[in-house]
């Protein structure tokens, strides 16, 4: 089932969403929004059990498809562009060899439509191990969680999950914090995200990967399997970029966007 997509829209023209990757929220993708909303209409999405949408018992490709085409459903949206990093990426694949006529185009940000092993265990055992009840200070929640994730910028990412407890909302337990995002679910349901967007394909729309050059999501050994699911697919490298190429290197990706967009 479906659920209802927290959301925010901005800009006027062809509507173009924007998917955001795992443990992260609509804000991740707010500079690309700022820098296409002059000429088209923004739908920045919260995927399910992240940022302030509702919360699930489980996510599975074809399910986040669902919610993006019901919120489409619910917006008189006929057909959009999409946008999505990561995995908002293999959402954006999912949909358009689900729902090939719904959707004008895809963008897929340092993702390929495969199966990845797991690469993100330290980070879970590190969220699992953040007592949040017992959590006095976000300085509190940056310790227990450095010992398992070194860089401080991840950190600094992750722990905009962290929201406080609201007053009218506050218990017997004391607690101050609690996550925002679903994390029982997706520990639980990794294994989902981990696998590649189902379809047989392919879809014949336009499709334009970018990958960070210093980023190995998107490899050679992947190019039978994305050619053979999106025909038309072309790919642009922006070098000096990892993984959060869109935030490394805004202004450049959101040219490539525009350039794409426009053709």
């Amino acid at each position: 089932m479906s659920v209802q997509l927290h959301h925010r829209i901005s800009g006027e023209g062809e509507p173009l969403i924007l998917l955001h990757g795992l443990f992260g929220s609509l804000d991740n993708l707010g500079v690309i929004a700022r820098g296409l909303q002059d000429n088209w209409q923004i739908h920045a999405l919260d995927q399910r059990n992240h940022g302030k949408s509702p919360h699930a018992s489980t996510m599975s490709y074809p399910e986040m498809a669902d919610d993006v085409l019901a919120y489409m459903d619910a917006q008189g949206i006929g057909k959009a562009w999409v946008l999505g990093h990561s995995m908002g990426g293999k959402v954006a694949m999912q949909l358009a060899l689900k729902a090939p006529d719904r959707i004008a185009g895809i963008i897929v940000a340092d993702i390929s439509p495969v199966t990845y092993q797991p690469r993100h265990d330290q980070v879970l055992e590190g969220l699992k191990a953040v007592d949040v009840g017992a959590l006095r200070s976000r300085q509190d929640a940056d310790a227990a969680l450095s010992p398992f994730v070194e860089e401080a910028g991840v950190r600094q990412f992750l722990l905009k999950n962290l929201v406080p407890v609201p007053a009218d909302e506050k218990d017997d337990s004391g607690a101050r914090y609690r996550w925002r995002l679903n994390l029982p679910v997706i520990d639980a349901s990794y294994a989902d995200l981990s696998a590649a967007p189902e379809g047989e394909g392919p879809y014949e729309g336009p499709v334009l990967f970018i990958k960070g050059a210093d980023s190995a999501y998107i490899q050679t050994k992947h190019r039978d399997t994305i050619s053979g699911l999106f025909p038309r697919a072309d790919l642009r490298i922006i070098e000096g970029t990892g993984h959060w190429l869109h935030a490394e290197k805004p202004d450049t990706f959101v040219a490539l966007c525009r350039r794409f967009l426009q053709q």
